[in-house]
């Protein structure tokens, strides 16, 4: 959802990449003393109350946890925690999506117009002149309905919300660019490719999703909420926490109903790294679809989101290696998940930091991925 992660990468880019070096020196050399010492200063740094990091690799699955995942009892995350994934989700989707280009039921570069007459039109763009393309990467030009949301209380969180008023409430404001030209992240654009696919495959996107992706590779953890009454987080899961000026309040059962294909999902942390491991090893896509899914235009953006592919993100680390995957920022959680060749991270924390925070966490789960990267 909410990219502020992403956003705080301008700010601290120099920063982000200054603050690797103290890690190298300040901490034990054997690996797990790294990870905890790592998601410890995040946890300090970032102001939240806890966070846990899941890494797989050829070695298996390991946990780490920090700080708590419950205020009021003192409990730490229970083990690999059900989480509110929000923005991760539309790589579910985009993934969908492509494989409805390879059976030939969509056109990559094909209108909108084609698939969704006259829904997208007003000041905010045209469906005769925007892609599928443009959708999944962000360079439709369509504004943004989050920020246009009051989001000022638990009454505005919780009020149920349907598809067709956000896009209209994206449609209905100037569109940013000039469609194909440049990027501008818009979960706009993720509630308009979820509609293109209930109206291609005659299913509700999450059903598309669970058959397609959920259901052929076991992610028993991963599922797609039923709105607008499914508000309780089911398995294990920390609290979910968020401040409204000075008071920090419980959120943990609220109904996004405002997230819907841009950013609905529930997940774990050990269920996202095989989804990405699995995509980007081929499992998902065919080789010339996950070519296309990583062809990407620079977003202005350094750090993790330097450049967008379609529903990916690309992270270049300094020893040189590359790995994929997207963040995730709603009322309560803010999740990273990387993956690159065989191995992949997920660092979640059950706060939304504010801005200073989120400049700590930056420069935190950073850190944590170039270990993951460059110090196996």
């Amino acid at each position: 959802m909410r990219q502020y992660l992403v956003r705080a990468m301008v700010v601290l880019a120099a920063a982000s990449s200054a603050s690797a070096a103290p890690h190298a020196v300040a901490v034990p050399l054997d690996q797990s003393s790294l990870w905890q010492a790592e998601l410890d200063e995040l946890v300090a740094a970032a102001g939240v109350p806890g966070a846990q990091l899941i890494h797989t690799g050829p070695g298996g699955v390991d946990q780490y946890d920090s700080g708590m995942g419950d205020l009021t009892s003192g409990a730490p995350f229970p083990d690999d925690a059900a989480l509110r994934v929000a923005s991760i989700t539309k790589t579910f989707v985009a993934t969908v999506m492509l494989q409805l280009v390879d059976e030939g039921q969509v056109e990559l570069d094909g209108p909108l117009e084609w698939y969704l007459p006259g829904v997208v039109n007003g000041p905010g763009g045209d469906g005769a002149h925007i892609t599928v393309r443009d959708l999944l990467r962000h360079t439709s030009g369509i504004p943004n309905y989050l920020p246009l949301l009051e989001q000022g209380s638990v009454e505005d969180l919780t009020t149920p919300r349907t598809t067709a008023e956000l896009i209209r409430l994206g449609l209905d404001n100037p569109s940013e660019s000039v469609p194909g030209t440049s990027f501008g992240y818009s979960n706009t654009n993720y509630l308009l490719a979820g509609e293109l696919i209930e109206q291609v495959t005659g299913l509700p996107v999450g059903e598309a999703v669970t058959r397609r992706i959920l259901l052929p590779l076991g992610l028993s953890d991963t599922y797609w909420p039923q709105f607008p009454f499914d508000d309780v987080l089911h398995g294990p899961h920390p609290r979910a926490y968020h401040r409204f000026g000075e008071v920090r309040l419980d959120i943990t059962d609220i109904d996004p109903s405002w997230g819907l294909p841009d950013g609905a999902m529930v997940s774990t942390g050990r269920d996202l790294n095989r989804f990405y491991l699995a995509l980007l090893s081929g499992q998902l896509l065919a080789p010339a679809l996950l070519e296309e899914m990583q062809r990407t235009v620079p977003t202005g953006l350094i750090g993790f989101s330097e450049a967008s592919g379609l529903g990916l993100f690309r992270f270049s680390a300094p020893c040189g290696r590359t790995a994929w995957g997207h963040t995730g920022s709603i009322h309560g959680f803010s999740t990273v998940t990387v993956a690159a060749e065989d191995r992949a991270v997920t660092v979640a924390l059950n706060e939304l930091p504010d801005v200073a925070g989120n400049i700590a966490l930056v420069i935190g789960t950073h850190a944590l991925v170039e270990t993951m990267l460059c110090r196996q």
